[in-house]
């Protein structure tokens, strides 16, 4: 059909349409700028810093309001400009960083496959674990999510129900696929389910002595393979695992909140962590579109290392009396979106 059409016009038997000259879709121009106006606004809220979003809708605008060999014109020296501008050589780096994350020296040049996990366990219902679980069954893995009581356990289970609700609220997720992530769940209050488990995220509240417990604990229920990974943000891992004899096998798994919508996984391995753990958890990471970073055991791991000197900084200056909404506006204008 396509050649027989080709052959059509080139005989002069049907009209050569051309696609720039075009108009039959466009509204009035009063219609059209009043979509163009709220689409800046939108481009404005979802990326406050960023310039080139809005050239591209004023090129549009230009196209439609001087023709198109005018709009043309105006992409070609736009592009110029915004091609050498800090924003494209920082996006670009930006680019090729994520990517770089799954390259890492010591892990993934060994030639390790990943071990396929077919069950994760999660230990504690609160805002962290609730989030973590979603994150999972969202991405097909049945979940075992483990508290000390009853009335926790069900709130934990509220919370992942709450998180599917609003996706499927917002139209990003169908009644029959809430129902099927749902059916992954189950729910225990002791370790006896936890013989068939391949992985374990531990996601209870920041106590060394409690998380020792913890880890003690799972070394004897669950089996040798098992990946004894932990949420936590500051603590040593080596003081995680130290009532164990499994320190090969421990790592953290550190989300940030909401872990089912936040991107970013912190994978911490200390020096006993074996390099097919850490390949394992980059693969669950993919799996369940997150951006995984292999990050070293030191204190406050790469993202509060970096958080806690920004946090010092801004109370230094309240000490000295400045304004905190000052300061505050101040980062989020330099591009810092929680301010």
């Amino acid at each position: 059909i396509a050649r027989r059409w080709a052959l059509d016009i080139c005989e002069l038997r049907k009209p050569w349409i051309k696609s720039l000259y075009k108009t039959d879709k466009l509204e009035p121009l009063g219609e059209a700028r009043e979509i163009l106006k709220f689409a800046r606004a939108q481009a404005r809220k979802q990326a406050a810093n960023l310039e080139h979003p809005l050239v591209c809708i004023d090129v549009i605008e230009e196209g439609i309001v001087s023709g198109p060999r005018a709009g043309l014109w105006k992409e070609a020296n736009a592009f110029q400009g915004l091609l050498f501008s800090d924003t494209c050589k920082n996006l670009l780096h930006v680019f090729f960083s994520q990517r770089a994350t799954s390259k890492v020296p010591g892990a993934t040049d060994l030639g390790l496959m990943p071990r396929k996990i077919t069950k994760v366990a999660i230990l504690g219902g609160g805002l962290m674990g609730s989030g973590i679980a979603t994150a999972m069954i969202l991405s097909n893995y049945p979940v075992l999510l483990k508290e000390v009581n009853e009335k926790f356990l069900n709130a934990g289970i509220d919370r992942i129900k709450a998180n599917l609700q609003s996706r499927v609220r917002k139209g990003k997720m169908t009644e029959e696929r809430y129902e099927k992530a749902l059916s992954l769940l189950s729910g225990a209050l002791g370790y006896e389910k936890f013989k068939e488990v391949d992985l374990v995220i531990e996601a209870v509240i920041e106590d060394v002595k409690l998380k020792q417990q913890i880890f003690a604990d799972l070394e004897k229920y669950c089996p040798s393979h098992c990946i004894l990974a932990t949420n936590t943000s500051t603590i040593d891992l080596n003081l995680i695992g130290e009532k164990t004899k499994s320190q090969d096998r421990i790592v953290g798994a550190h989300f940030f909140s909401p872990a089912h919508v936040m991107p970013l996984l912190e994978i911490v391995r200390t020096q006993h962590t074996s390099a097919q753990v850490v390949v394992d958890l980059l693969d669950v990471g993919k799996r369940i579109k997150k951006t995984p970073i292999v990050v070293g055991n030191c204190t406050g791991f790469a993202v509060n290392r970096m958080f806690f000197p920004y946090t010092q900084s801004a109370l230094l200056f309240v000490d000295h009396g400045m304004d905190v909404y000052k300061i505050d506006r101040a980062c989020t204008k330099f591009g810092m979106p929680m301010g």
